[in-house]
């Protein structure tokens, strides 16, 4: 039944399609079906946040490298989550990290959550809102001490609150 020998056309068309669909499996909504303190309906996050913000914060997109205000931030206060305002990182934890996204070394305690990310065909950390399930970017274990962690996060999923 299958004793006929594919072309090479044929095998990298089929692994080129394969690819793309380990690609596309990841769930749009990276909150999934886990039940959190704040929800609302895609419509209404939408109306909410705006476009860039939606994309990022409920369909786990990235921004570029190097865009974000938020990048050259440097006074005192707190990070906050953009969907929902939970507070997630002290400025005293931020750090140059040279990615071209804000970065911090810890998050406040029980501010976010993390999950498996095994999209773009490697394993990563995900970084969440522990409020709204909002995705925020991912955790790295390149950081600087203490803690060793990098918090590469999204800066339009960032709010910034002086203090």
């Amino acid at each position: 039944m299958f004793n006929k020998p594919i072309d090479r056309r044929t095998a990298i068309g089929a692994t080129g399609t394969a690819l793309i669909g380990l690609l596309l499996l990841r769930h749009p909504d990276s909150a999934g079906a886990t039940t959190f303190a704040v929800m609302h309906s895609a419509d209404e996050w939408r109306r909410m946040l705006g476009p860039q913000r939606y994309a990022i914060l409920r369909e786990a997109a990235t921004e570029r490298p190097f865009t974000s205000p938020l990048l050259n931030e440097h006074r005192r206060g707190i990070f906050v989550c953009a969907a929902c305002a939970q507070p997630l990182f002290s400025s005293s934890t931020k750090f140059e990290s040279g990615t071209g996204w804000p970065s911090f070394w810890r998050a406040l305690p029980g501010a976010i959550v993390t999950k498996a990310d095994h999209s773009l065909l490697m394993e990563r950390t995900e970084v969440l809102c522990a409020r709204c399930g909002g995705h925020l970017g991912h955790v790295f274990d390149d950081g600087p001490k203490p803690t060793g962690l990098r918090y590469c996060m999204n800066g339009l999923a960032l709010k910034f609150r002086p203090a």
